[in-house]
């Protein structure tokens, strides 16, 4: 996936889950947080921010903040943009056959899944989750606890037994990072759960992606530990 009107700009502060204030050419300016986790460890003052400039005159920000540096890697935050280059790559790759149909935002019972997908005789369903934190080369997810994504995981393996494929993708926002596993300091009982749907059946897989200032797209398969 591309973007379009890209500038730099320096981080100032967070005023809330939703906007930030950001130096641009010399100027505060306010934008909108493309992702309502906590990011902490990225979003700190004097860091290099990636905008992308808003083709609506009518907004009340004129920018959304995309991406972020930490140190030289270039990490992005878009939470809306996981679900994107998952579609975009499920689409070219022959992951699940090239004979597919592929439903965004399908529901099941209680929860809406991200994606459903039917390949000859295969039913599918698969929950996608943005990972942005690092550590040390390292990827966790969550950054917070996650209350849907923990139904997510318990209605994914419920629909295991009724005789769908089901996954759960972790999409890494970054590129060249050693592998994936669950934050367990963060939230315990997602990990735990995560560990008990694996041994259900469901699919735990993570792929990190490419990463440029206007462009995200996914690059290969990344090790799982659980």
């Amino acid at each position: 996936m591309r973007y379009k009107n890209i500038i730099r700009g320096i981080f100032i502060l967070r005023e809330n889950r939703f906007v930030a204030r950001v130096m641009v050419d010399g100027e505060p300016v306010t934008c909108h947080v493309k992702n309502t986790g906590r990011c902490k460890e990225l979003l700190v003052e004097g860091v290099t921010v990636i905008l992308e400039r808003s083709e609506n005159p009518a907004r009340k920000t004129e920018y959304d903040l995309i991406a972020v540096y930490k140190g030289d890697r270039l990490i992005n935050i878009d939470s809306q943009a996981p679900n994107k280059v998952f579609y975009e790559w499920i689409e070219r790759c022959g992951y699940f056959g090239d004979d597919k149909k592929i439903r965004p935002e399908c529901f099941y019972k209680n929860s809406r899944f991200d994606f459903y997908i039917e390949a000859g005789e295969r039913r599918i369903f698969a929950e996608i989750k943005g990972v942005t934190l690092e550590e040390d080369g390292v990827v966790l997810f969550p950054d917070a606890p996650t209350e849907r994504g923990l139904k997510h995981l318990c209605e994914l393996a419920e629909a295991r037994t009724e005789g769908y494929e089901t996954y759960v993708f972790f999409i890494v926002q970054m590129f060249g990072v050693k592998y994936f596993t669950p934050n367990i300091i963060t939230h315990k009982e997602f990990a735990d759960e995560l560990n008990r749907v694996s041994e259900a059946g469901v699919g735990v897989l993570a792929l990190d992606c490419t990463v440029t200032e206007n462009e995200l797209n996914v690059n290969d398969f990344v090790e799982v530990r659980l």
